[in-house]
């Protein structure tokens, strides 16, 4: 067989602009349609009312500080499977690859005891509204029972980009969401067979495309994933210390996505100060960014096997190319996407059938905060470098002070004037700190390198 047809051989042998491209272009694509069936989610309970679409606004904090866990335990598991496959040592990738299962597998049962405690009291400590309250412990509640289909998914996805096969990854997620798509409507409104379940529907619909996903992702590892062998033994059988070895890599894109949980709780808080009307639009933001960061997110998920088996490898000149690539990537996609955000602000926020009080007060919001775009973009490739090759603590830290440290005491003290347009402009300036904090951990990375291996990434 040809190596460079083999799926994780090529991580090392094939071009590195084709291999980039072949590997991301999928996750890529599946990640947008995921982003699309997200926003086709808002935008089918926006139609059926402000209320509902103020609920899953506020719902976002918690459904997004699982789905954190399960990608968390993706990239921690993904960097390995690939970084021992690059040392040519499988059976030790499989045996990560099936502990990476078990850790999602606890960290659903975590949430799922969570489901029955939290989602009243969590709504109620944001909005005074009875309705909102309701419908987002109607949605919320369901999702987060039925998130084991999300971690399971998520882990056996990465799993196949971990290989190579990223293409494989693209249909489970891509399945998924069409079957989402499809349901939303149905399921919402009551068309066809079903009956109306509004914001319930929406739910429901949700849990069952992402149940899709989860089967046809173990269908494919298990049929065409000849590098890693998946078995219900290995599954259950306790290893701590690769539990450890995968959060440890992982553990900054949890927090990265938990604390985003966190500063869009805090930022709600300050919005309150303003209107619910701003809390609305602060989280029709949120949704309609996530078409900018997809894309990037879709690219970091490619990009990771690569750098990792290339680390394990010692290839670093493919290293350094994968970067440059990644950069230039970036900055296309969010210079495009921010000239989107300023020319046709009050068109985005239609989509979710806004009201004209919450269009208002997105518009300004949209330009403002579109600003840091690019710089938030090159950071996250900059932290995908750290996490890839063993500088997990640096990734870390500029996440938590991009999203943490700067932007919630700056929010804060932009509320204190009174001022609603201050408050969004904390955010663009956080994300220039973080840029030239990662810049400064990239230089002292490029010196561990060469101390260690004896090239660096410098010229990259």
């Amino acid at each position: 067989m040809d190596r460079e047809n083999n799926a994780s051989d090529r991580l090392g042998i094939m071009p590195v602009n084709k291999l980039v491209f072949s590997i991301s272009l999928p996750v890529i694509i599946s990640m947008i349609v995921q982003a699309l069936y997200n926003i086709v989610d808002s935008a089918f309970v926006g139609s059926y009312g402000d209320m509902p679409l103020r609920a899953l606004s506020l719902a976002f904090p918690i459904q997004n500080l699982f789905i954190s866990f399960a990608v968390g335990f993706g990239v921690g598991t993904n960097a390995l499977v690939a970084r021992y496959l690059g040392q040519n040592k499988k059976k030790k990738a499989s045996s990560i690859a099936n502990t990476g299962i078990m850790l999602s597998i606890l960290g659903y049962l975590i949430f799922l005891v969570l489901a029955f405690f939290i989602c009243e009291p969590f709504f109620s400590f944001q909005t005074e509204f009875r309705e909102v309250v309701d419908y987002g412990v109607e949605y919320l509640s369901i999702v987060m029972i039925g998130s084991i289909a999300i971690f399971i998914e998520i882990i056996l996805e990465r799993i196949l980009m971990a290989t190579g096969r990223t293409k494989l990854s693209m249909v489970s997620q891509a399945t998924g969401a069409v079957i989402n798509i499809i349901l939303d409507p149905l399921m919402i409104f009551g068309y066809g067979p079903f009956p109306e379940m509004g914001v319930t529907g929406a739910a429901i619909a949700t849990v069952i495309g992402q149940i899709a996903s989860a089967i046809i992702a173990l269908i494919l590892n298990l049929v065409y994933n000849k590098e890693v062998t998946l078995s219900i033994r290995q599954v259950f059988s306790f290893r701590f210390k690769e539990m450890g070895e995968i959060l440890k890599i992982g553990i900054s894109s949890i927090i990265l996505n938990a604390i985003t949980s966190i500063v869009v709780l805090v930022m709600n808080q300050i919005l309150i100060r303003f209107s619910e009307n701003a809390i609305t639009a602060y989280g029709v933001y949120f949704k309609l960014v996530s078409i900018v960061y997809m894309p990037i997110f879709g690219l970091n998920a490619g990009i990771v096997p690569i750098l990792s088996y290339n680390y394990g490898a010692k290839k670093l000149d493919r290293i350094k190319q994968v970067y440059r690539i990644s950069i230039i990537f970036v900055a296309i996609v969010t210079v495009v996407c921010t000239v989107v955000c300023q020319l046709f602000p009050a068109q985005l926020y239609s989509i979710f059938n806004a009201t004209p009080e919450v269009t208002a007060i997105g518009i300004p919001a949209i330009r403002i905060m579109s600003i840091g775009f690019v710089m938030a973009g090159i950071d996250t490739i900059n932290s995908t470098m750290f996490q890839s090759i063993g500088n997990p603590m640096h990734s870390l830290i500029c996440i938590l002070l991009r999203q943490f440290a700067i932007l919630i005491p700056l929010s804060i003290v932009f509320a204190l004037t009174g001022n609603l347009i201050l408050v969004w402009c904390a955010l663009p300036v956080s994300e220039a700190f973080a840029l030239f904090m990662s810049f400064m951990f990239m230089k002292t990375l490029n010196r561990n390198i060469q101390k260690t291996i004896g090239s660096g990434l410098q010229n990259a």
